[in-house]
């Protein structure tokens, strides 16, 4: 045995009270830990579903609960906003857009948005190939910047047939900027990538895992999706860099999703929101990235107008929650909301069943199965509860819907990373757009009414569940803000 052992167990013998004293000890560190915890908590101002989960996990296993809540309990970093470069940056020489006087634009730029902008061509993207093609097309045809970020890259097919093509042009003298959210992209951030850092280009991890390493908490995640090529074109949605979202040919398993490709002024405000990211996470002088950045704005290529929303730790309000609120709320004949996962805050919720007790045409679109089953077992009391109200609860399926998009009136629409639950609107690093122009909500319409095909309306069976089902659904609901 080891000396250093056999020395405390002699101690321990010759001295029995401390045997007796370290429970108390334990006891009473643990007590203190739960304090400190609960007070952090508190200064936060979370919603009350997430605090109350919290609260819970804290005074019922606080050796477990406290240690989570450090690494991953945080929301907002006024540090990191004040860091950072500034999310809204003015566009000189952009068309001016009528759109900044309506409501829905007002609250979101007072609550940190970028306000709208004209002069831009927006082209949706509904399927994964096209949106594969496109990225490839782009990618190949870069002349001196490729900017990209993404949530999760996985190994497959897909991840390294980008990872070849970066490494590529990276060789050609393209700048290429690669970043990774560090746990959506846990096992392929490393050495998978090196062919890309071997070839000149750059890779970086957005807020590490280990709380050692990062400056904020493991549990904002960057779930921005940005493309952006040249500073003149970009993308924006809800795709990922695997085959489940996109890919050369088609694929049985593949989600629906939803993007698009913007030309024009906007294009600077989502350069700016990665390159602010970018310097966060690299630690690179904001003042050397924007050097490289050729004077002027990219050149007016269309007539839509639209508003960029960045929302996360790194902005001070919540924007696009608010926006989002904004425009469900002002709502004259119709909300449509198509999104994978939904676990609302009850500001939303109540909103949204008003409406539809108001004769407003509300309709819902989730998966009948999502690739979360526990968000699954979370959103049922939601659901159950607007479809009594009056909202057209619709069930995408076969297959997964990983669309995120809102058309309120025919004639605003919202799309981008943002799930409808608590943590893509109060705590993940989000990014939206908002179009204001016809044709592009028309287009949008037409796009949801094609998922409105593949739907089936949610029913409700009559009387209350039984016991263990409702059990099951209540403890979802109770964790849901966690999630």
């Amino acid at each position: 045995m080891d000396p250093t052992l056999n020395q405390a167990v002699d101690t321990a013998k010759e001295h029995p009270w401390i045997l007796g004293l370290l429970p108390h000890l334990l006891t009473v560190v643990g007590f203190l830990l739960a304090v400190f915890a609960i007070a952090r908590l508190m200064s936060e101002r979370k919603q009350p579903g997430h605090t109350f989960a919290w609260l819970l996990a804290i005074v019922f296993i606080p050796w477990l609960s406290v240690p989570l809540f450090l690494i991953f309990g945080g929301r907002k970093l006024r540090r990191l906003a004040a860091q950072k470069a500034r999310l809204c940056p003015i566009v000189p020489g952009a068309p001016p857009s009528p759109a900044a006087n309506t409501f829905a634009a007002r609250v979101l730029t007072l609550n940190g948005a970028c306000p709208p902008v004209g002069g831009n061509r927006v082209e949706f993207v509904a399927s994964g190939e096209d949106a594969f093609h496109e990225l490839e097309r782009h990618i190949r045809e870069a002349q001196h910047t490729i900017h990209l970020m993404t949530f999760i890259l996985s190994r497959d097919g897909v991840g390294r047939r980008l990872v070849k093509l970066l490494a590529h042009r990276a060789r050609d003298g393209v700048r290429v900027r690669l970043l990774l959210d560090s746990l959506g992209c846990f096992m392929s951030k490393g050495r998978f990538c090196d062919p890309i850092r071997q070839a000149g280009g750059e890779v970086v991890s957005f807020m590490p895992m280990l709380p050692l390493q990062t400056r904020g908490s493991a549990n904002l995640r960057n779930h921005r999706k940005i493309a952006v090529f040249d500073h003149r074109l970009a993308t924006i949605g809800g795709r990922n860099l695997a085959a489940e979202y996109m890919g050369p040919a088609p694929l049985k398993r593949r989600f629906r999703d939803f993007g698009a490709v913007i030309e024009g002024p906007a294009v600077n405000l989502l350069n700016e929101i990665f390159i602010a990211d970018w310097a966060y996470a690299s630690g690179q002088p904001i003042a050397k990235l924007h050097d490289e950045i050729p004077l002027g704005v990219p050149a007016v290529a269309g007539e839509s107008e639209l508003q960029i929303v960045a929302s996360g730790p790194d902005v001070p309000g919540d924007p696009l929650y608010e926006g989002i609120l904004s425009l469900v709320q002002q709502a004259e004949r119709s909300v449509w909301i198509i999104t994978p996962y939904f676990i609302p805050d009850e500001v939303l919720q109540r909103s949204l069943a008003v409406q539809a007790r108001a004769g407003i045409d509300v309709r819902l679109v989730v998966p009948a199965r999502s690739n979360h089953p526990i968000t699954d077992l979370a959103r049922k009391h939601y659901l159950r509860e607007l479809v009594r109200a009056g909202v057209k609860v619709l069930l995408y399926g076969p297959g997964m819907n990983h669309a995120k998009a809102i058309l309120v009136d025919e004639a605003t629409a919202v799309w981008g990373s943002a799930n409808m639950d608590l943590r893509s609107l109060f705590v993940n690093f989000e990014v939206a757009a908002v179009t204001y122009s016809e044709p592009d909500a028309r287009n949008v319409a037409a796009w949801m009414r094609g998922v409105f095909a593949h739907s089936k309306p949610m029913s409700v069976p009559r009387g209350e569940p039984k016991f263990f089902p409702s059990l099951g659904e209540e403890i979802g609901r109770l964790i849901g803000p966690l999630l």
